[in-house]
């Protein structure tokens, strides 16, 4: 399992633990509202902080079949298994959220109608293109497909198209603006990743967004723990972060 990390020192400041729904767009709106709310980090480190554990991804929900599924819309795979610095990116909006956008290599290799995008090369950067845009959908787009296309088979997943189905209203029109700034490969193998986004909030505070994925019927898909809670937390800067962005 490899890691993708600035050189510097890891020293953020970390927020106690989020208690979540265990549906994924309740707990992205309930992260991103307590973040947008607190005070902006300094850009020196406190050494009194906490760092993030640096866990490798959760086997929870990995395929079975020891042969990797092929893209589904036919994007090419490598054997990178880590990135040590920021891909070259082209950005489109999703919603108010600048995404990472190359369909014909790091994908989405598919947009359908309503600009819902999916299809992620089996690569790191397509690890970190597909966390991207899943955020953003989450934030933007449709909650039902979401968790249909976007989210791993798992009892989580189930209970949110159920909460869906029985009209349980999962979302909000209150998104603070974010935009990404940043990430941290923190572990990848071909069927496993866990890809920490850093986004600032429109009032310049900084959250970290981990997003752990497994590679499940030719694409990624999001893995929710059973709490719903991947790790959202503030950041006090962006010093253990590649940059990354459109700013």
């Amino acid at each position: 399992m490899s890691e993708t990390t600035p050189d510097n020192k890891r020293n953020p400041f970390t927020r106690p633990g989020f208690i979540l729904s265990a549906a994924l767009i309740v707990a992205l709106i309930a992260a991103v509202a307590v973040i947008a709310f607190l005070p902006r980090g300094d850009d020196e480190p406190d050494a009194s902080t906490t760092a993030p554990s640096n866990s490798t991804p959760s086997s929870t929900g990995t395929p079975t079949e020891e042969e990797t599924d092929e893209s589904i819309c036919g994007l090419p795979d490598n054997d990178e298994t880590a990135l040590g610095e920021a891909p070259e990116s082209d950005w489109e909006l999703v919603g108010t959220m600048a995404v990472p956008s190359a369909p014909e290599t790091a994908g989405p290799g598919v947009a359908d109608e309503t600009g819902f995008r999916s299809c992620f090369a089996q690569t790191p950067t397509g690890a970190l293109y597909a966390a991207a845009n899943i955020w953003a959908t989450g934030f933007f787009g449709d909650p039902a497909k979401l968790y249909q296309e976007l989210a791993a088979d798992s009892s989580v997943r189930d209970q949110a198209l159920e909460a869906i189905a029985n009209g349980e209203e999962v979302g909000s029109q209150n998104v603070p603006s974010m935009q990404i700034r940043g990430f941290i490969l923190r572990g990848y193998t071909d069927q496993e990743a866990t890809v920490d986004i850093a986004v600032e909030t429109e009032n310049g505070s900084f959250g970290s967004l981990p997003t752990p994925l497994v590679w499940e019927d030719g694409d990624w898909k999001i893995n929710l723990p059973p709490t719903g809670n991947t790790g959202l937390q503030q950041l006090q800067n962006l010093n253990d972060y590649i940059r990354w962005g459109e700013f």
